[in-house]
């Protein structure tokens, strides 16, 4: 796994309360959690402010969506602006419920992703194909021409985390095997060789999300090109500890 820091993403999505998240608070301050893991929350955007509060230091917290000016006439949008003026210092853009559900493109994504790196932030910046996708043998394509578009307006990688999250795998308790992770891990890898620079395919961590579980973790990270996870609705739960310490 070269050199890169293993990472370990919570996205919280739309759940959650301060109760809830003081819940959370409380199992990932007992641990024990891997130290040489980096780990970060993504709070709803209301509790952005309470989770950095809460939240030891050594946690990251994410906001889960930002737009891609940093002020302006958006009812309702948050810029990274006000993300990091709240102490945050990351932000998930691109899940697959913001292309699906709210129609956001391959280039809104990637303006999203230059204005939130230019503003200091980093980024968890994620693709996946659908389920209809992978069947008709559509992966590559997919992925690849979502990549590309981060890829044709991000200039610098350091900040950037890629999140290959294939959607028929989201909350639906089925999980890409091993094996398919893995392969589409070491594509991705190769076409950010070929495409932006080795130096940028060696670096950039790529993780893999979709129904992670304590139960296959270990499992998923034996091929050696997974670099971590987005969670889901495992990171609201005590076994994200188990998930934090794969490596461990």
């Amino acid at each position: 796994m070269a050199n890169r820091k293993f990472f370990v993403g919570g996205n919280w999505k739309m759940n959650g309360d301060k109760k809830g998240i003081d819940g959370i608070v409380e199992f990932l301050s007992a641990g024990p959690i891997d130290s040489s893991a980096e780990v970060v929350c993504g709070a709803p955007q209301c509790y952005l402010d309470y989770a950095r509060q809460k939240l030891p230091a050594n946690f990251g917290v994410a906001a889960q969506n930002c737009y891609k000016v940093s002020k302006g006439a958006f009812t309702g949008e948050i810029s990274p602006a006000m993300i990091k003026d709240l102490g945050c210092e990351w932000v998930i853009l691109g899940h697959s419920e913001r292309r699906s559900i709210f129609g956001e493109s391959d280039e809104i994504v990637a303006d999203k992703c230059v204005h939130a790196l230019e503003e200091g932030l980093s980024v968890i910046a994620c693709i996946g194909e659908k389920l209809e996708e992978r069947e008709s043998g559509q992966t590559e394509t997919v992925v690849f021409r979502q990549t590309k578009a981060i890829a044709d307006k991000v200039k610098d990688w350091d900040k950037v985390v890629l999140a290959y999250e294939p959607v028929w795998a989201i909350g639906t308790g089925k999980t890409a095997s091993p094996e398919q992770a893995q392969e589409v891990h070491v594509k991705l890898r190769e076409w950010l060789k070929t495409n932006v620079s080795a130096a940028v395919a060696e670096k950039t961590r790529i993780i893999y999300g979709g129904s992670v579980t304590a139960g296959n973790c270990k499992d998923l990270v034996k091929g050696g090109d997974i670099d971590g996870f987005l969670v889901g609705g495992a990171s609201l739960k005590p076994e994200f500890i188990q998930i934090i310490n794969t490596k461990m």
